[in-house]
């Protein structure tokens, strides 16, 4: 192999990695933006990532020691921690920062609302758990497919118990909106190319152009915990601050 050729072999091997990272400087770029002031909220953040991310790294590791998903030693590297490459660990802190930065953009930006028909409101969530676990039933042989509903299923719940605020505020669905768009074009990089492969058992076989529908799921609940858990930290924070100043 030539030097050029195994210099070319190399980027590619770091393409996952610098795919996430890509992902990451527009948001830490404008973290600064006075109106925004994401900066700011660092501690925040941070805080509320670590349980989220923990739980569902814990997941990647053992849904892709079992082959559910694997990665391209191609465009991600042969070399792994616990099954999972450099980029995919840097995914866990990417993507939190980048959608929470995504939240506050909204929220800095554009107008709130607040629904008042919350009864009407909380029924389509009670009907989005009740679908997703009927599905995770019917389809309890596919692994992937299981586990993407069970979250999200888990997730709404999790909401409508602790936080059912969050499902009125225009400012949430603008941030779902927005980060599904964008997880749309991220994650149609990452299974176009593909950089990670599906075992074809574990899942529907539907896919969005290249992406399959479990990840739509997996996706919409995952961000939602880190922002219920983002929202439960900046309370806690702010009780702090007020006890302090009294």
């Amino acid at each position: 192999m030539s030097v050029h050729a195994a210099h070319v072999e190399e980027h590619m091997m770091n393409l996952y990695l610098g795919i996430t990272l890509a992902v990451l400087a527009a948001p830490l770029a404008l973290s600064f933006d006075k109106r925004v002031a994401f900066h700011r909220r660092w501690k925040q953040l941070f805080l509320s990532m670590i349980p989220v991310s923990a739980a569902y790294l814990a997941w990647d590791v053992w849904v892709t020691g079992r082959g559910d998903w694997w990665f391209s030693t191609e465009y991600a590297g042969s070399w792994k921690i616990l099954g999972l490459p450099p980029g995919e660990w840097l995914f866990f802190l990417v993507v939190p920062y980048a959608c929470i930065f995504i939240l506050e953009v909204v929220r800095a930006y554009f107008p709130r609302y607040v629904h008042t028909k919350r009864t009407w409101v909380n029924a389509v969530g009670i009907l989005a758990v009740g679908g997703s676990l009927i599905l995770a039933i019917l389809f309890r042989e596919q692994e992937y497919t299981v586990l993407a509903l069970a979250s999200f299923a888990f997730w709404v719940s999790a909401v409508l118990i602790l936080q059912p605020q969050l499902f009125h505020d225009s400012h949430i669905l603008w941030f779902f909106l927005l980060s599904t768009v964008a997880f749309l074009l991220v994650n149609g990089i990452l299974t176009g190319m593909p950089i990670v492969l599906y075992n074809p058992q574990a899942i529907w076989g539907v896919r969005i152009i290249t992406i399959p529908l479990e990840d739509l799921f997996y996706n919409i609940g995952m961000l939602g915990f880190y922002v219920l858990s983002y929202e439960a930290v900046g309370r806690h924070l702010s009780r702090r601050t007020r006890n302090a100043g009294t």
